[in-house]
């Protein structure tokens, strides 16, 4: 049983699918959770007096985005009975960062948590098509179906822009303010990471063994 615990390979049989909008949703929703609590820090700080001694605004919000993490993944769990890859490794970073965040009081941790994460899913897709196996397929199998060459091209930019945002992650912590970059976190990354998305449909479109995004019955 346990290994039936991690997400099965795509198009194995048995493997449950979640829409893709929930599953976005889902991996989404703790970053909001972490902005909206390092703007009301202290509003959140003040109607909750044990959030308050955990330290400022950021503190609070490491809190929460720990909280909604294990959270997002529970649900994740409950509706498919696995754990999709990706978030594991992404939810891993954020508990042991937050609690180093968290004990030390040191802002720096969770500020390195994203080039921590990207280097490693960089690390990963990379290293993966090393050995032969594109793991992007993992990620977005339930969305659409590509043919082998399809997975390892999308699978290789992949790999390359997440090295990209791990070094943009380090330029904007060391070089901006602590409230422009958990803006720039949620309201930055997330138009740059769909303008790259969508620069890859032509790749998607030569690749796909079925209409995109095709509804079945």
């Amino acid at each position: 049983m346990s290994d039936e615990i991690i997400e099965k390979p795509p198009n194995a049989p048995g493997r449950r699918q979640v829409n893709p909008l929930l599953k976005f949703a889902l991996e989404l929703g703790p970053l909001v959770v972490f902005f909206f609590a390092n703007s009301r820090g202290q509003a959140i700080a003040d109607a909750v007096p044990a959030l308050g001694n955990l330290g400022g605004p950021l503190f609070v919000a490491t809190a929460l985005f720990m909280v909604a993490t294990v959270v997002a993944l529970g649900v994740s769990y409950a509706l498919t009975r696995s754990l999709p890859i990706m978030p594991i490794v992404s939810g891993l970073v954020v508990v042991v960062f937050g609690t180093l965040t968290l004990w030390l009081q040191d802002e720096v941790f969770i500020k390195m948590k994203p080039t921590i994460v990207n280097g490693l899913f960089a690390t990963v897709l990379l290293g993966g098509l090393a050995f032969g196996k594109p793991l992007l397929g993992y990620v977005f199998d339930q969305a659409f179906k590509l043919d082998d060459e399809g997975w390892r091209k999308l699978t290789l930019r992949w790999g390359l822009f997440f090295v990209f945002l791990a070094i943009l992650n380090e330029v904007v912590w060391r070089m901006f303010s602590t409230d422009f970059w958990v803006a720039f976190k949620v309201w930055g990354t997330m138009p740059i990471t769909v303008a790259f998305m969508l620069f890859q449909f032509p790749l998607l479109k030569r690749h796909s063994l079925e209409p995109l995004f095709d509804k079945k019955a």
